[in-house]
């Protein structure tokens, strides 16, 4: 089992250096940071406070980048139906070359519809624009020169450099837990990346996995990886995960402020056993 760690970097928090040190030196593979432009005060009164103080998660895994070897940089997630894709198609290329093949490239839809609207977003259309946009992200990465025509975007053939170190590109990890989810999954991801899976429902999530496997060697496609945010720790959970087909967990230390992360890390490394994997 491989375990992350995510955590809400702000600008009165840890910075992302201090965290990512600290991270990577108890043995966790890799660091979830989530996404949000700014937090609208109508339509966002149910969202955190501390979503309005989030770094730039591409600018806060970079800042990751300098101080670490090992660590994962990973998304948790990026909002990319609101995202320009050729634009972000520049920056995860850029991380992972700089990385050397560090990026984990969580996506997702998102769920502030004011959010989206300041964006230009319709909301009705974020599940198709996601699509979308990572299939011409996935166009840009190619070695070879691109053209991507879309409903939501498109642009003539092109070249766009660097690219990713990882061939051929970062996995995509597919967010998300409602239904349909698993066809986005194979329509163009490459892993799944559901959320907030109970202990005790482990079991029943455990028949989701196995369908979507059915379903990718259908396709002839290889098992789809499945990494789990906001995991459970601890020995049973960690054994009633594994036991679903859990390749990875993220652990989330809500706290914000140095002291009180840092002690929370300390917890979950003690235990995870340091975040040890057996299949790293």
């Amino acid at each position: 089992m491989k375990h992350g760690i995510a955590a809400f970097v702000t600008d009165a928090s840890t910075s992302p250096v201090v965290l990512a040190k600290e991270v990577e030196d108890r043995g966790f593979e890799s660091l979830w940071l989530p996404e949000h432009s700014h937090l609208p005060r109508a339509g966002g009164a149910d969202s955190p406070e501390v979503y309005a103080h989030l770094y730039d998660q591409f600018i806060a895994l970079a800042a990751a980048a300098t101080v670490t070897t090992r660590l994962n940089l990973a998304t948790g997630v990026s909002l990319i139906a609101q995202r320009d894709p050729i634009y972000t198609a520049k920056q995860v290329a850029s991380l992972d070359h700089l990385s050397r093949g560090r990026v984990l490239l969580g996506v997702g839809a998102g769920s502030n519809r004011t959010e989206m609207v300041h964006h230009g977003v319709d909301p009705v259309t974020r599940m198709a624009r996601l699509a979308e946009h990572v299939k011409a992200m996935k166009a840009l990465w190619d070695d070879t020169p691109a053209g991507f025509t879309g409903k939501f975007t498109g642009f003539a053939e092109s070249i766009s450099y660097p690219k990713p170190a990882r061939k051929p590109h970062p996995p995509v990890l597919v967010g998300g837990m409602g239904p349909g989810v698993e066809d986005r999954v194979l329509d163009f991801g490459d892993a799944w990346l559901p959320i907030r899976v109970p202990r005790q429902e482990a079991g029943r999530f455990k028949v989701r996995v196995a369908a979507l496997q059915r379903k990718a060697a259908e396709c002839g496609r290889a098992p789809i990886p499945v990494t789990l945010m906001e995991a459970e720790s601890g020995p049973a959970a960690i054994e009633a995960y594994r036991d679903a087909g859990i390749e990875r967990v993220v652990h989330l230390i809500r706290d914000t402020h140095q002291s009180a992360l840092l002690k929370r890390l300390d917890a979950l490394a003690a235990a995870t056993e340091g975040g040890a994997s057996d299949d790293a």
